[in-house]
């Protein structure tokens, strides 16, 4: 696990992966791509470039906290005996996809301030192996934050950090890949891990079952907490949301524009 302590390393195996997760989409993909050229997914890219730039801003803060973390042994697991690291690594990877994951994920849907900056990774009207990093940055930093209060909570090892962000970065391209699993196979894992059909189901355009599916690895969060939707047909379900133009945002569209139509929208509801 120590080589993903070098930045180089993980973002090779997270852009390699990247690379191959497009390829499966193009082998057996779930619906045609609406994305009619290359060009219609360079915002995606460009987001997905400043959240790996908006990461790297706050790597030194997790630095410091992780040393603070370890020389004053704060946390609940440094109130134990257990000192085995992959038992360590079980516990932290369980604990942060609920605390950094689930937890701030449905909190973006309730709070409407959040919210704003949250629907830009809903208006993507094309959920594919691209959409997985279409993300504000201020939701990345919001992210990011629940991540540091889960490592001060627990008491994570940094290793056992970045091995969850690894996982959770890898599992995002396959929960957003535009490709076509068996209804068996996926019914069988949506016991207890949060398949592709899974997660198309929260991007839907349709209310009810945008919140919904909030789980981010495991899918026992929505299981418990009363948040699971799942429906019989995958390829029928329309993406996006309905108060925004229907074409590809541009980056001051994802950055600036989305986030204000959608509290303008928040208002008009509010107001009927």
């Amino acid at each position: 696990m120590e080589y993903l302590l070098d930045k180089k390393v993980r973002l090779a195996l997270i852009f390699g992966w990247l690379f191959i997760m497009c390829a499966i989409e193009f082998i057996i993909p779930l619906v045609k791509t609406y994305r009619s050229s290359i060009f219609k997914t360079v915002p995606n890219v460009i987001m997905t470039i400043l959240l790996v730039v908006t990461n790297f801003i706050f790597a030194s803060i997790t630095l410091l906290i992780s040393d603070w973390v370890e020389i004053n042994q704060i946390g609940l697991l440094y109130q134990t005996d257990i000192s085995n690291m992959y038992l360590k690594l079980s516990i932290g990877v369980i604990f942060l996809d609920f605390w950094a994951a689930y937890l701030p994920h449905r909190l973006m849907h309730k709070i409407p301030l959040l919210w704003r900056f949250h629907s830009v990774h809903h208006s993507d009207t094309m959920v594919d192996v691209t959409t997985a990093f279409r993300q504000h940055p201020l939701e990345t930093a919001l992210r990011i934050a629940f991540h540091l209060s889960g490592m001060i909570i627990l008491g994570i090892p940094l290793i056992v950090l970045l091995t969850y962000l690894s996982i959770s970065a890898f599992n995002a391209q396959i929960e957003h890949a535009n490709i076509h699993i068996s209804i068996k196979l996926d019914r069988f894992l949506q016991y207890f891990y949060v398949t592709p059909n899974m997660h198309k189901v929260h991007h839907s355009n349709y209310q009810p079952e945008t919140d919904s599916n909030y789980s981010n690895i495991f899918s026992i969060w929505d299981r418990i907490f009363g948040t699971y939707k799942t429906r019989k047909d995958y390829k029928s379900i329309e993406y996006g949301l309905e108060y925004l133009n229907k074409n590809e945002a541009s980056v001051k569209n994802l950055l600036i524009d989305i986030p204000i139509k959608t509290k303008a929208n928040q208002k008009k509801k509010k107001e009927q």
